[in-house]
């Protein structure tokens, strides 16, 4: 009796065991299938758009816009791209970031985004120019296409389309400073539109473009129909300008609209004196009370002249400096003056090598300090004296030797 309610357990267990592994089973099933998407769409087709299919533009004014390339199944496929239809002159292109092309792969479910390029040959009339973008599969069964008209007007006064404004048109600053100009560039058409960015400059001058608040360098901008955007014009002078005042003009164009802004940049010269000796020699011999004479250079190394130049003396106690001139009033960019010192050691001065320090100082914090060795040496005279006396003291004890041997 007991066996046979051990086997019924046994085959309870396994029921219980098989029932829920079945549910296991059946649940993830369920779980699988209520996951997994329902694609519902085509398994193939294409499309192609542009962001608009027409527009106005003036005259000699170029067409710049998206092309979406959509693959709408859920087949990978590579689409081509050709225009079917350009208008007698007209240059057309489509374009990647880097590349012209005329096909691209487009997953499943998946667009690229191109862009679209019209560029009218000069002399471009008034009218109305059809253009056609025909889109393909690899294997030909499916295609797409979309047409792009563009109404071109007769061409308008500069002033209505583009404004430049700045609010410091000419800076001030030394030959070696930067100048940095902010210009606002108004696109008052209704139109998105490339502008390029030039200027011209005196020869050796350096003119970059940047946007606003970034240092990267730029040679063009685009600006929405019926907005503004600022750029800053960094301007470097030629490391020899004289200071004076100098204009810069900046182009703005697009297509053959162009505008112009006036700005001037006024150098007040740098300032910088350099001294020394003609020879280079900076030493000086001289005895002590003697005065002892050289001459040095003062030079104007700025790019400005320079006024009131005052020279001075760092020299040690009781020493006596003297200068001729002692001032010089008024020394040009690059001109050089002569200058005659007298030194006089003091009569106290030892035997030995002392420094004095020559210094010129004139405006702007301009100065220049030479630094003079002078050896004090003893006189000849007292040489001579010193040798006298050497004999006269020896003739003393010869004379004292020869009394003291006669006794």
């Amino acid at each position: 009796m007991s066996h046979g309610r051990l086997v019924h357990k046994s085959l309870f267990g396994l029921a219980v065991l098989f029932l829920f592994c079945s549910l296991i089973l059946i649940g993830r099933a369920v779980a699988a299938e209520n996951g997994k998407e329902k694609d519902t769409g085509p398994e193939r087709g294409i499309a192609v758009y542009t962001e608009y299919s027409g527009m106005f533009v003036s005259q000699g004014e170029s067409v710049r816009m998206d092309i979406t390339a959509d693959n709408k199944g859920r087949t990978d496929e590579n689409i081509t791209l050709t225009l079917t239809t350009v208008p007698q002159g007209w240059k057309t292109s489509i374009k990647g970031p880097n590349y012209v092309v005329n096909s691209v792969p487009v997953p499943g479910r998946k667009n690229r985004v191109l862009t679209f390029a019209a560029d009218p040959e000069k002399g471009i009339k008034p009218g109305s120019y059809l253009f056609q973008v025909d889109a393909r599969t690899a294997d030909g069964k499916f295609t797409s296409s979309q047409t792009i008209n563009v109404v071109v007007r007769e061409k308008t006064a500069v002033a209505d389309d583009l404004q430049i404004t700045t609010s410091y048109p000419v800076l001030k600053g030394q030959t070696d400073a930067k100048f940095e100009f902010s210009l606002d560039v108004t696109n008052k058409s209704e139109t998105d539109k490339n502008f390029s960015l030039t200027a011209m400059a005196p020869e050796k001058w350096e003119v970059n473009f940047k946007p606003a608040y970034e240092q990267k360098q730029i040679s063009s901008l685009r600006i929405k129909g019926g907005q503004n955007q600022s750029v800053s014009v960094e301007v470097t002078p030629a490391k020899e300008a004289q200071a004076g005042s100098y204009p810069i003009l900046v182009y703005i164009s697009s297509g053959e609209k162009k505008a112009e802004v006036k700005l001037s940049v006024v150098l007040t010269g740098t300032y910088t004196l350099d001294a020394g000796t003609p020879t280079g020699i900076l030493s000086l011999e001289s005895y002590a009370g003697k005065p002892a004479n050289m001459s040095f250079f003062v030079k104007n190394t700025g790019s400005a002249v320079n006024r009131n130049i005052a020279i001075s003396s760092f020299k040690p106690e009781n020493w006596k400096v003297e200068f001729k001139p002692d001032k010089i009033d008024t020394l040009a960019a690059g001109e050089m003056k002569q200058v005659e010192v007298t030194i006089t050691p003091s009569a106290q001065a030892l035997v030995g090598d002392y420094s004095v320090g020559l210094s010129v100082e004139g405006e702007k914090n301009s100065s220049k300090t030479v630094e003079i060795r002078v050896s004090v040496k003893t006189s000849s005279a007292w040489g001579w004296v010193g040798i006298i006396i050497i004999l006269l003291v020896i003739a003393g004890l010869g004379g004292l030797f020869l009394w003291l041997g006669r006794r």
